[in-house]
């Protein structure tokens, strides 16, 4: 067995589990890892100025790689400042490693400055959260820690690293990574009821989830949905592209609201369900999203999704790689030929839809494309037509992104990135992570300006690595989904036009100058043929773009 110290042994590790990349943003409990860093040369180390961001930033790496990230923050409120992120990665599924610095174990009893219990901060949020004891201990926890990320449901684990760890010295067994086979078929007489449910249906319905994209299914899915005949909607919030936004059959994303869901629902008599939440919504409703009755097909990587909120008639636990070619198999083996001929021409209507409501949004973009100030729908059609067909976009719009998932060209698993969590800032750094994973792709941010100032620090990180992303400020100089809603309340707010605390002005914030500052190129567009001018600059450069957009900031509906 090699003698070594916890932080040289700490990096062996990472690297026999292929980590290549660590995110961090050290302190004093970090020392003696940055010190072994200094002689390190395969693995790269990309500094964030501030733990939300260094979050995202790994949360993006890990989705994008299609590996395991790894950061390491400092102590209690390094760990603390992370938490929303890492809720973030938790509802994306993202399979990483959080460490952090903690003070040496026979310090930690006189509760020094910075400590806390840090794996029960991190539990409510990972997988397995547990702390490093002693130096034999720590090989075979860094790789439970990585089997554990990466084997499904996927999600983020964490694990303290206390000093007294780093610094020891001895013989250590290094041991070997484990891996957990994971393309597994669902249950045989499941897949034949769920096929008989679907060979009978009139008018089926197609939910698409994180799970197409994780588990590389996108042929598979196409496949089934063509057999179908039927619509396809993304989840309520989807962070990846999980079904060709070009096909025939795509219709977008389901919104968060109930009686919008249950809009689209009530048409259609069977819900299947592949790796989708069923459903997720924003706000309360009075209107369940799933019409009484419907019956459900959910098949599923994680057995908890799986009639979470309403009873399913058939619950499938398997990945969607391995099981839906039986799937889709079993239900053309099962079709009578008026069955079969009624799914092809389901799914020629369902193309006509979907081809007249594509024309109709894009009717409506033209329609706003002269207004001033720019109109959100006309900007984020400019630039779907602008982007290059390998491009990958990150989405942080918020409020401004209708219609945003069919104008763009999203076309395969790696070509989107977005905001599943909910938790704000989110976009500008987890498009860091995103273009280090993938750094021969195009890669374009489109951010709020509200959402971007979360993690603001992240365009030095861009800057500082000479990453070429393109961030695109949707700037309204407000928190204009919280207007919209306080709006809807038709209280006080909306009978005196006064929304407090939602305003970013006096002063505005000048992206110009903080991204300028940063060491990025920034510009200012006023018209779409500036930010179709600027984004052709932007993924022609050599290191990050600023392209800040003041759009329309009504808040009211049309």
């Amino acid at each position: 067995m090699p003698y070594m110290s916890g932080r040289s042994a700490l990096l062996a590790l990472l690297k026999q589990e292929g980590i290549r990349v660590m995110f961090g943003n050290p302190g004093t409990t970090e020392l003696a890892l940055m010190d072994a860093m200094a002689g390190e040369h395969e693995i790269h180390y990309v500094l964030g100025l501030a733990e939300v961001a260094v979050m995202a930033m790994t949360d993006g790496y890990a989705q994008a790689s299609g590996g395991v990230g790894f950061c390491n923050l400092h102590v209690a409120p390094g760990l603390g400042n992370a938490l929303g992120m890492l809720y973030d990665a938790k509802k994306a599924g993202s399979p990483i490693v959080v460490t952090a610095g903690q003070h040496p174990q026979d310090f930690s009893m006189k509760e020094p400055l910075l400590w806390a219990e840090l794996p029960e901060i991190a539990r409510p949020f990972v997988k397995w959260s547990a702390e490093v004891r002693n130096l034999a201990d720590l090989p075979q926890m860094i790789h439970r820690a990585v089997k554990t990320a990466l084997t499904p449901p996927m999600g983020p684990v964490f694990l303290s690293l206390p000093g007294d760890i780093m610094n020891a010295e001895g013989e250590i067994d290094l041991g070997h990574p484990s891996r957990v086979g994971s393309a597994i078929r669902g249950d045989k007489d499941a897949i034949a009821r769920a096929a008989a449910l679907i060979a009978h249906s009139d008018n089926p319905v197609l939910v698409v989830g994180d799970a197409i994209a994780q588990s590389g299914s996108f042929a598979e899915i196409v496949a089934f949905a063509e057999a179908l005949g039927a619509p396809v909607y993304d989840e309520t919030v989807a962070s990846r592209s999980n079904f060709p936004s070009s096909h025939r059959l795509y219709r977008g994303a389901l919104t968060r609201l109930g009686a919008s869901v249950h809009g689209v629902m009530e048409t259609h008599d069977l819900l299947v369900s592949i790796g989708a939440d069923v459903f997720t919504l924003s706000l309360p409703s009075e209107i369940e999203p799933l019409p009484e009755g419907m019956k459900v097909v959910h098949l599923d990587t994680d057995p908890w999704e799986i009639g979470k909120n309403y009873p399913v008639t058939v619950g499938i636990l398997g990945d969607p790689v391995a099981t839906l070619p039986e799937l889709t198999a079993s239900v053309k083996a099962q079709w009578t030929k008026p069955q079969a001929e009624r799914a092809a021409a389901r799914g020629t209507h369902a193309a006509q839809e979907s081809a007249a409501s594509l024309a109709h949004l894009r009717q409506m973009a033209d329609a706003a494309a002269d207004k001033s100030p720019i109109q959100a729908l006309a900007l984020i059609r400019t630039i779907g037509d602008a982007l290059p067909d390998d491009a990958v976009v990150i989405d942080e719009t918020i409020s401004s992104g209708a219609g945003l998932r069919r104008l763009l060209r999203t076309n395969d698993p790696q070509s989107f990135y977005g905001l599943k969590g909910g938790g704000i800032g989110w976009g500008l750094a987890a498009a860091v992570g995103v273009k280090i994973a993938l750094p021969n792709r195009p890669v374009v941010a489109l951010i709020g300006d509200g959402s971007a100032m979360y993690t603001i620090q992240a365009l030095w990180t861009a800057a500082h690595e000479k990453l070429n992303v393109v961030y695109v400020i949707l700037n309204n100089s407000s928190y204009r989904i919280l207007k919209q809603r306080t709006n809807a309340l038709k209280q006080l707010a909306a009978q005196t036009d006064t929304y407090v605390g939602m305003d970013l002005t006096e002063p505005r914030v000048d992206f110009l100058s903080v991204a300028k500052g940063m060491g990025l190129t920034a510009y200012k567009a006023h018209t779409l043929e500036e930010v179709r001018a600027y984004l052709a600059k932007g993924i022609g450069a050599d290191g990050p773009v600023l392209i800040d957009v003041e759009i329309d900031r009504n808040y009211k509906p049309v």
